[in-house]
């Protein structure tokens, strides 16, 4: 486990805005017309596998899984299911990266999110999103993708931006070529104020909102 000492530095972050960001989306999706966009939403880690873990415990798979499924309510209830969604995991159990890349290739979605909380020794804070260290045919729209949830979060929400990086990761690398793909860190579980954040329901639904709002946005602009 890892232990954050920083008692200092206070951030604010915000949930006051979901009404607004719903509102936000209602509006988009009461302007489009076109084709249900199919997403896979692949939440990190599961069953023995519980990822990062906090100051006081908290766990990364039982964030990550909590966040896509408010997703799922968001684009059930309010958006009156404009989206297809679909889970990688639903409870939690371990999914193999392996068979979430097998899921995807089979789905062969619009859009790849995998969900994730980020960890450190250091006082690190905020949110950072990472796309497939090659290139390949939808880079370009990966990048936009994961900026595009990355600008809701730390604007709407107040998590500090940490950016867009590169990484070879195992499920970007097998998703890189069948679609635009990006994997989100939300947060900092091993940073006090953020874990604080994530342990509260109404939290995590605007995080997920934020997200959902983030893909709209980009679904908008490039697709």
């Amino acid at each position: 486990m890892f232990i954050n000492t920083n008692t200092k530095h206070k951030i604010k972050l915000k949930n006051v805005v979901f009404w607004m960001l719903l509102l936000k989306m209602c509006i988009l999706f009461g302007q489009d017309n076109s084709p249900k966009k199919v997403i896979i939403i692949d939440p990190g880690h599961g069953g023995k596998d519980t990822g990062a873990i906090g100051i006081n415990g908290i766990q990364e798979k039982d964030i990550v899984l909590n966040i896509a499924k408010h997703m799922l309510t968001l684009n059930e209830t309010f958006l009156n299911n404009s989206y297809n969604i679909y889970l990688t995991r639903y409870k939690d159990t371990l999914i193999s990266l392996s068979d979430r890349s097998r899921l995807t290739k089979a789905i062969h979605p619009d859009i790849f999110i995998s969900l994730h909380c980020n960890a450190s020794k250091s006082i690190a804070k905020g949110n950072e999103v990472y796309i497939h260290n090659s290139c390949s045919s939808f880079t370009k729209e990966s990048i936009a993708l994961g900026l595009s949830i990355l600008n809701e979060s730390t604007h709407k929400l107040g998590f500090r931006k940490r950016g867009v990086k590169f990484a070879d990761f195992q499920v970007l690398r097998e998703t890189k070529a069948i679609c635009p793909s990006s994997l989100v860190e939300l947060g900092y579980v091993t940073n006090t104020d953020e874990e604080e954040y994530l342990l509260k329901n109404k939290n995590i639904r605007a995080l997920a909102l934020a997200t959902l709002l983030g893909i709209t946005n980009y679904i908008k602009t490039e697709l």
